[in-house]
């Protein structure tokens, strides 16, 4: 490749960050209604026909965030993993990094899990970032556990189900402690 080409690779590659970085601020500040490809355009300073050099749509914009996000998840959830690594404690550390991820990045959250996209959850074409994500609750299991995969699901779709419903104010979030001790000790035994 030339250096000419090289050059031109690069400048591609920080535009397509700069807009994935410029949604979600822009998600975080004023939701993500407020997230168009006429308000980014403007806001990375390049016109709306770069915007879809790039991405396809909005949808295309939120699953490239969404991909970013569970590159940050996964990283989080090994550090809290990591740093515990007795299992049950592990399994813990790495629900209560869930949870504090998804209170402190609201609209990352809704990218990920909630907002349309096409990124396939527990399929051959997952993407790594989110499979590493799913993979460090697998680890807070026995490797002996045949059914660890199962439990690991289960788990991930507890804290799911507590985010969106405590986000929202349909469960008090004074009994998040309380939740969070029920599943774990509930599951982390789990044969």
């Amino acid at each position: 490749m030339s250096p000419a080409s090289e050059r031109r690779e690069r400048e591609r590659a920080h535009r397509h960050q700069m807009i994935i970085r410029s949604a979600r601020e822009l998600a975080e500040a004023e939701g993500w209604e407020a997230v168009t490809t006429r308000r980014l355009a403007e806001r990375v300073e390049y016109s709306q026909p770069v915007l879809y050099s790039h991405f396809n749509g909005k949808d295309a914009i939120v699953a490239a965030v969404a991909l970013d996000g569970f590159a940050e998840l996964a990283a989080e959830l090994r550090g809290a993993r990591q740093a515990t690594p007795e299992a049950g404690r592990a399994l813990r550390a790495v629900c209560d990094a869930y949870l504090r991820f998804a209170t402190e990045r609201p609209a990352l959250y809704q990218a990920m899990f909630v907002l349309p996209t096409n990124l396939k959850f527990a399929s051959a074409e997952t993407p790594a970032s989110l499979r590493a994500c799913f993979d460090e609750f697998v680890a807070c299991f026995d490797p002996g556990n045949k059914r660890r995969e199962l439990v690991a699901e289960v788990v991930w779709s507890a804290l799911h189900g507590i985010t969106v419903l405590s986000g929202s104010g349909r469960i008090p979030a004074a009994w998040q402690e309380e939740r969070l001790d029920f599943l774990v000790t509930q599951l982390a035994r789990t044969p």
